[in-house]
């Protein structure tokens, strides 16, 4: 599969299991036999929407496109910049 394609599947099954909306993609990178795709979805909308709460979940997708999981890395405010340090 494309990347283009591998997005739209994490977008469409990640927003079909959590029911939440996808605020933006955050980063996609390839394994050996799977995809992992960043994703934020909107967990609390809120006025004004710098303070929309957004969840960080992480998508693994085999090769054909299909979700073997997913979980939340972290719950961020849409207005925080600041990056996480790398462990």
């Amino acid at each position: 599969m494309q990347l283009v394609e591998i997005i739209d599947r994490a977008k469409e099954q990640l927003t079909a299991l959590s029911h939440l909306t996808v605020s933006g993609i955050v980063g996609v990178s390839k394994g050996d036999s799977e995809w992992h795709v960043t994703v934020e979805l909107i967990e609390r909308k809120a006025i004004p929407d710098a303070q929309d709460l957004l969840g960080v979940y992480e998508v693994v997708l085999d090769d054909g496109g299909s979700v073997i999981g997913y979980h939340r890395k972290r719950v961020r405010r849409r207005s925080d910049t600041e990056e996480e340090a790398e462990s």
